[in-house]
């Protein structure tokens, strides 16, 4: 089961929710009123969990019940067909691509920076293909580390999401499957003018945080500063080269700079704007075409979800 107070015993059930009778409800020890599955609804919920919850019935009669003598009913109907996938097996030893992204391979770490470990697992399909299925992303939750399906990271990057082209161009590999290695060699498919559209839409998200930051405290968070010109910069490279180039090279003092808030945000801005009109003229020379090659993106997912199935076999 799941939900924010479905889960835990000790959280107080609201008013208005919807439940499931988990037994018999009778008068006192004699006449059953209501089988085990009838549906109320909670009328009054108690302040603490040693007293009982007023539940209305279908034919408009009251009766208090303690907390474990119903469960929810959005949770009661699911109950069964959920369960965690980690249970049988371990999700992490299908991880096909593991590397590092980040300030350490854009050479902009400190002493303070973490180590952000991004990558892509592909199950085996009768995990895949089952009622429970797979989640489409790993998250630890004691690390840094964020392993994709590969469905889902493939569809990532092919709407040119910015954190996922990095994760498919940086130098900094730890392991790389042969058909990960494959993805790499393909990876110019994800590429397309839609880099423009996708990195201005960070751009401009990242910068409204930032015009809030002044309205509200004056000042802004200097980091989000540095990585919306680093993000522009990346964009325009990009456009023109058609490579995604992690590390920022001669921009990295001047970047650093930013971070440590020793820029004025006036200026700043100045070159912010400078990058834009860069941006725009970038995109009007691209080489690269108005759109990713789905094709190809779908023949290699296909391929890779079939040889899932032969190691099945």
């Amino acid at each position: 089961m799941s939900g924010d107070y479905g889960d835990n015993p000790n959280a107080i059930v609201p008013a208005g929710t919807n439940i499931v009778t988990l037994d018999v409800l009778r008068r006192g020890k004699g006449d059953v009123l209501f089988p085990r599955g009838a549906v109320g609804v909670i009328v009054n919920a108690p302040v603490d969990t040693t007293h009982a919850y007023r539940v209305r019935f279908l034919d408009g009669s009251e009766h208090s019940l303690r907390r474990v003598e119903f469960a929810i009913q959005k949770e009661f109907r699911r109950e069964g067909m959920e369960r965690d996938v980690l249970e049988d097996r371990n999700l992490y030893d299908y991880v096909i691509y593991r590397c590092e992204v980040g300030s350490r391979t854009y050479g902009l770490a400190n002493e303070d920076s973490d180590w952000d470990r991004r990558g892509i697992y592909l199950p085996p399909a009768q995990m895949q293909w089952s009622l429970y299925g797979v989640p489409e992303q790993l998250e630890g939750s004691t690390t840094d580390a964020i392993y994709w399906e590969l469905q889902k990271f493939i569809r990532l990057a092919l709407k040119a999401n910015p954190n996922i082209l990095e994760t498919l161009y940086t130098p900094m590999t730890e392991h790389v499957s042969p058909l990960a290695q494959e993805l790499l060699d393909m990876r110019n498919i994800f590429l397309s003018t839609l880099v423009y559209t996708t990195y201005n839409g960070y751009v401009m998200s990242q910068f409204r945080k930032l015009q809030k930051d002044l309205e509200n405290h004056g000042e802004i968070r200097w980091k989000h500063a540095m990585h919306l010109i680093r993000l522009l910069l990346s964009g325009i490279t990009v456009l023109r080269e058609g490579f995604v180039v992690v590390h920022v090279g001669e921009y990295r003092e001047k970047l650093l700079t930013i971070r440590r808030g020793e820029l004025p945000w006036e200026e700043i801005n100045v070159w912010r704007l400078a990058l834009h009109k860069e941006f725009d003229a970038a995109l009007e020379t691209s080489p690269l075409p108005e759109r990713p090659d789905y094709e190809a993106a779908n023949d290699f997912l296909v391929r890779a979800r079939l040889s899932m199935v032969k190691s099945y076999e």
